[in-house]
């Protein structure tokens, strides 16, 4: 049978990375996972029993396309607690996870042949989301003085549709500041450009609390998920703020798609929002296991990082030790059974020479995988 031109995107390489990782454990090994941008933690135990007592009471069907309105409220007033905003629960549209978010946002706001800036290096779904949509993706270098960030001037003149930032980023785990932000939202607008802030990461922060574009503009699409700080990446909830005279554009694209997301993942996800000492518990987690990696990879020979603000990875440039970071990678878990994620996934151009760390696991897996690590660059001298 024939295939369209637009399914013709580049794979997932982390996936791919994952799936080495499982046959390596299926052959008896242990692995160390430093891939897989995944939360060593399950959901919320109060989730859980929250669903366990919905499955017993009720029956989960469809819900309305815009997510359960006790969980949009719920979201709303998250924006209260964390950046003091006062978020109309009519504005959030709760989604089948943040992927589900970006297929919503890039066909309401795109027409087939739109550019759309992202940076890179960046999270490798928005390239082929975009083009799987024919619409064409624009990566922005991003400068290392700049923390792998993009600035107004990296898109100047370039005539965009739409700029997609994200902060904290993957695979960086930089932050923008206000100011940046700001600048960031100014320069879009001036070139009519949509504004989209993907904000998965948000509240795994360790030295300053993110910013919000919901901060500074109400003009933007902002996308979230319950992946993350929340710790649900199976359950596949997340949710979008979006303007006021967007919502039934979204809402009507939702109903075709998806119908609505998963009603059992939306009460557990009302139920996980309420964890806050669980969830408090696992960014300490994350907090002993940035300070590992930022002592441990240098002492292991990966000298050349961006030191993260949020999220759970470390970037680095490994470009004086190797031109194929796939092959890299490759034999990185060949010989230390350590799976770490080829820069390829995340910058086309550049990312041969890079390779990104997770440390989302336990902090006895951390530990291990740079003791590994540390014996694997001192053997191959």
């Amino acid at each position: 049978m024939r295939n369209s031109t637009r399914s013709q995107v580049d794979p997932f390489i982390v996936m791919d990375v994952m799936d080495a990782a499982r046959r390596a454990e299926e052959a008896g090994r242990r692995i160390i996972h430093m891939e897989v941008g995944q939360p060593g933690t399950g959901a919320p135990k109060a989730a859980m029993r929250a669903l366990s007592t919905a499955l017993e009471s009720e029956p989960l069907g469809y819900t309305v396309a815009l997510g359960l309105p006790a969980l949009r409220r719920r979201i709303a007033q998250l924006y209260g607690e964390w950046y003091n905003s006062d978020l109309d629960p009519g504005r959030v549209v709760v989604t089948s996870g943040s992927s589900a978010g970006f297929l919503l946002a890039f066909t309401a706001l795109f027409d087939t042949g739109d550019r759309v800036g992202i940076g890179a290096p960046g999270y490798p779904s928005y390239r082929q989301i975009l083009r799987a949509l024919d619409l064409v993706p624009v990566d922005l270098q991003t400068a290392p003085q700049n923390r792998l960030q993009p600035v107004p001037a990296d898109f100047a003149g370039m005539d965009l549709a739409g700029l997609m930032v994200a902060s904290p980023a993957n695979p960086s785990g930089t932050m923008l500041d206000r100011d940046a932000m700001g600048g960031l939202i100014n320069a879009a607008a001036a070139q009519d450009a949509a504004f989209i802030s993907d904000e998965i990461y948000h509240g795994i922060e360790y030295e300053a609390k993110a910013v919000s574009a919901l901060e500074l503009t109400d003009e933007c699409y902002v996308i979230n998920s319950f992946s993350k700080y929340f710790s649900m990446t199976g359950w596949r909830v997340g949710w979008m703020v979006v303007p006021e005279d967007h919502v039934r554009v979204l809402e009507r694209i939702a109903q075709n798609m998806f119908i609505c997301a998963p009603h059992a993942s939306q009460v557990a996800a009302l139920a996980a929002m309420e964890c806050d000492a669980e969830l408090t518990a696992n960014l300490e987690v994350y907090k002993a296991n940035r300070a590992l990696m930022l002592d441990g990879l240098p002492k292991a020979g990966f000298t050349n990082i961006a030191p993260p603000d949020g999220a759970f990875y470390v970037y680095a440039d490994v470009s004086e030790l190797t031109d194929d970071s796939r092959a890299f990678a490759a034999e990185i878990l060949e010989k230390a059974g350590v799976a770490v994620t080829p820069g390829l996934d995340f910058d086309p151009v550049r990312g041969h020479g890079t390779l990104r760390f997770s440390y989302a696991r336990a902090t006895a897996d951390i530990e291990e995988g740079l003791t590994r690590l540390a014996r694997f660059m001192a053997d191959r001298g």
